[in-house]
Formats: structure tokens, C-alpha cells, sequence
């Protein structure tokens, strides 16, 4: 089933290559995945967007709380692949490109985003997508001095009897230093400074030396990643700016709100964000006159991807597209991704021509990672079939329960059609129509 799964490619002017870069032989190192305009080769490897074994069974902790759904969840989505070119080989830019540096959410990776990721370095950036060693990534590791080792590095949730604002308030701080490690980093290495390569591969960071232009540095991220963003603003100045996509601002303190120095966008959905996450952002925008707080509100209106708009006035270097530029589906006036009839209504950072992918909305509200149009891209439905997490009756959302109004995430009589067998439910549902 995972076969059928694929990634949206970029629809910039750029070919896209990406590849893994660990820094230290420690927890205090960094590890990320860089995206960024490469040359074009025939017969390009692409590389996993579940790029181990290990990960899926973070996801299965995180998200089900059940580490034994790993080899299902492989099943699903273990073969997906993200069409970039692997180790490919960067193309020059004597400009020098402008740098993100992106922050992952709660529960994530550093391969999660790949779609927006590759979708920026298709228009032109270098993006460093980061995986977090504060506790907060499904799972992540780093290789210690001795040689073939690894030690891994779990998703750990809030300690009972522990404050959680003191928890992730910690947390959100050591993600902040992260990003501000990584743009040392690159600053490094355009100072003409080496990096020892700590994986094996083939692709060397010097190439990057000529090829920076460190004047155009932002800061991106989801959710936890959101919140990291900003508080990465105080911490370096060197930051131009910051997208934060529906930050998860209960992190931060209030204090700090006035010690933001830099541009920040914030672009919020509103079946994800919060009340007291949107109040935040408008405290700060009080005392930021740059910041703005962007809604995708219900509606027939087309979706924007948000990095664009954002990132132009700050980042865009003389002769670079424009996101009207070298491609007609862009409506005018919005840098998003193509979008086609109004009534279809897709969340960044989705593909459309009938291919959905997480974390996308339909009015039909289909999620992750379905594919409307009767065809099934994963665990989808089919006309009648169901599968997990889908259901077919205009709703989809996380496992199924298979007898109507059984109180799952959704539910529906039909569903015990492709969840029984032999007349018996079939997981992740209970016998009694509740789920596991």
C-alpha cells in the first residue's frame, strides 16, 4: 500500500536535491536535512520521507501510544519517497542563496515537512529542517565517537506531577539554541570553516561556501516549531524574520514578548489553532509593528502556501522568481501552491489535482494522508471500503470505529465492511465498536 504513496515535487523553477547532515558526536551536535537547488542528473535516487524503521515506530508511540503499530504504520506509508534528487549536486549561484532554517512540531521529524521544504528550495532557498534532541521529535539519534554506534533519543512526554509549562518551557528554549547552532553553522562554513562529515555520504558542505548569502537568513516552523521560531528571534538578531505556521505559542513567556526584534508572520487554520495560542500572538503583535497574523478562514477561498509573502521582502534576492514567475496556476496576489475550483479548499502543505497530503483539509474534510478523488493514496477509502485512519462518509480523521455513533474520531455503520473479518472487527477497532 505504501507504493502507491508519493510526494507533491516543487513547483518552482529549480530541481530540488536534499540530504543528511549530523554535526557532533553528542547531544549538544545538530542534526538536520538540507533541501536545496541542485542540478539535474538522470536517474536521481530519491530518498525516503520515513527515512528508518526507527521513526514509524516513534510515530506509532506518539501518535497511538501503541510503539507495535510501527510495522503497520511502515505497511502505510514505509515506502513513500520524496521526489528530490539525493546527494545531489548543488547549483551554483553566485548571488548566493538565502537560508531557512526550519523547525519541526511536536511529535514530529526532520523529514515531516519535506513537502514545504522541497516546495522553498524549488524557488530558490537552502532550507536546514532540523530534528530536535530536546525530547519533542517522534524519535531521533546522534552517532557517538566509537565507531558503527548509535544512541537514540525518545519522544518523552510530560512527567506526571510535572508543570507542563515548565516542561516544554525548557524544551522550547533548547529548540531556540538549536536554530541559532544551526546558522552558526552555516556561517561557518561560509567563512571557509570545515565540518567533519559524522554520516556517511557523498556530498560535501564546502560546496556551500560561495553559494550562501547570509544577509537573507529566516526562521520557519509548525506548531512547536512555530513557537521556536520566535523565540529564536530574541536569541539571534541575525534572524531576518520569522513564519511561524500555527505556532503552539503555552511554550513562552510573556516577557519576552516585547524582547522580539524581528518581522514575524504568523499563519493560523482555524481548526487548529487555539484561542489562547491566537490571544498570545495578538499581544505580541502589539508590540511588534511588522508583525502579522494571517487566518485561513472556511469559505470558497483559495489557499496561499505563507512563506512567500513572508519571506520576499526580507529574503528575496535581485533576479529571483517571484511566486507569479515561471508558473501560471498561482492566482495573483498569493504565493501559495496551485489551486484549481474555489469550492476546494486545501491547507499548506498540500498538493492538489486531486492528491491530498498531511496535513490537508477538504470541505469534505478528508485528512491525512487521503486522496479525494476515489482513488486511494494510502489508507484511504474507497467507495465502501475503509481503512485506517479514513472514513468514507465525507469525514476522515484518525482509526475508525466501525458501529455508527460508536464515539471514535468518526464512525459509520458501512465501516465494518473493511473492518471485520469473518464478521469480526478488525484493528484498530474494539469488538464493541470503541477503539484500541
Amino acid at each position: 500500500m505504501g507504493a502507491m504513496l508519493a510526494l507533491p515535487p516543487g513547483q518552482g523553477p529549480h530541481q530540488v536535491g536534499c540530504t543528511d547532515v549530523m554535526v557532533g558526536h553528542t547531544r549538544q551536535g545538530l542534526f538536520l536535512r538540507l533541501f536545496y537547488p541542485c542540478l539535474a542528473r538522470a536517474g536521481a535516487a530519491e530518498p525516503l520521507w520515513v527515512p528508518r524503521p526507527e521513526y514509524c515506530g516513534g510515530l506509532a508511540d506518539v501518535t497511538l501510544g501503541r510503539r507495535w503499530c510501527s510495522a503497520l504504520l511502515g505497511m502505510a506509508i514505509g515506502s513513500c519517497r520524496v521526489p528530490v534528487s539525493w546527494n545531489g549536486p548543488l547549483k551554483p549561484c553566485s548571488r548566493g542563496y538565502p537560508l531557512i532554517i526550519f523547525s519541526h512540531g511536536l511529535g514530529t521529524f526532520r523529514t515531516s515537512y519535506s513537502s514545504i521544504c522541497t516546495e522553498l528550495a524549488s524557488w530558490g532557498f537552502v532550507v536546514a529542517a532540523l530534528e530536535h534532541r530536546d525530547h519533542s521529535a517522534a524519535t531521533t539519534y546522534f552517532c557517538p565517537a566509537e565507531a558503527g554506534t548509535e544512541e537514540w533519543i525518545p519522544f518523552q512526554r510530560v512527567p506526571q506531577g510535572q508543570k507542563e509549562f515548565y516542561f516544554r518551557n525548557k524544551q522550547v528554549h533548547q529548540r531556540a539554541r538549536e536554530c541559532v547552532r544551526a546558522l552558526r553553522l552555516f556561517q561557518g562554513i561560509a567563512g571557509g570553516r570545515a565540518a567533519p562529515a559524522i554520516l556517511p555520504q557523498d556530498w560535501d558542505l564546502s560546496v556551500l561556501k560561495d553559494n550562501l548569502d547570509l544577509s537573507k537568513v529566516a526562521v520557519m516552523g509548525h506548531s512547536f516549531g512555530g513557537v521556536t521560531a520566535v523565540l529564536a528571534l530574541v536569541k539571534e538578531p541575525r534572524f531576518r524574520c520569522a513564519v511561524a505556521l500555527d505556532a503552539w505559542m503555552f511554550p513562552l513567556e510573556n516577557l519576552l514578548y516585547p524582547e522580539v526584534p524581528s518581522p514575524v508572520l504568523f499563519i493560523n487554520t482555524e481548526h487548529f489553532q487555539s484561542p489562547e495560542s491566537a490571544a498570545k500572538m495578538r499581544s505580541l503583535s502589539s508590540r511588534n509593528s511588522q508583525t502579522r497574523i494571517g487566518h485561513r478562514a472556511r469559505g470558497p477561498e483559495r489557499p496561499c502556501l505563507p512563506p512567500w509573502g513572508a519571506l520576499q521582502p526580507h529574503l528575496r534576492h535581485e533576479g529571483q522568481p517571484g511566486p507569479s514567475q515561471g508558473s501560471d496556476h498561482h492566482q495573483p496576489g498569493c504565493s501559495g501552491l496551485p489551486a484549481e475550483t474555489p469550492g476546494e479548499l486545501l491547507w499548506w502543505p498540500c498538493h492538489l489535482q486531486g492528491t491530498l497530503w498531511w496535513p490537508c483539509e477538504l470541505e469534505r474534510r478528508f485528512w491525512w494522508p487521503c486522496q479525494w478523488r476515489g482513488r486511494c493514496g494510502g489508507p484511504v477509502t474507497f467507495r465502501e471500503l475503509l481503512w485506517w485512519p479514513c472514513q468514507w462518509r465525507g469525514r476522515c480523521g484518525g482509526p475508525v470505529s466501525w458501529r455508527e455513533g460508536s464515539g471514535g474520531p468518526v464512525s459509520g455503520g458501512d465501516a465494518a465492511v473493511a473492518l471485520s473479518v469473518d464478521g469480526r472487527p478488525w484493528w484498530p477497532c474494539h469488538p464493541e465498536g470503541t477503539l484500541w
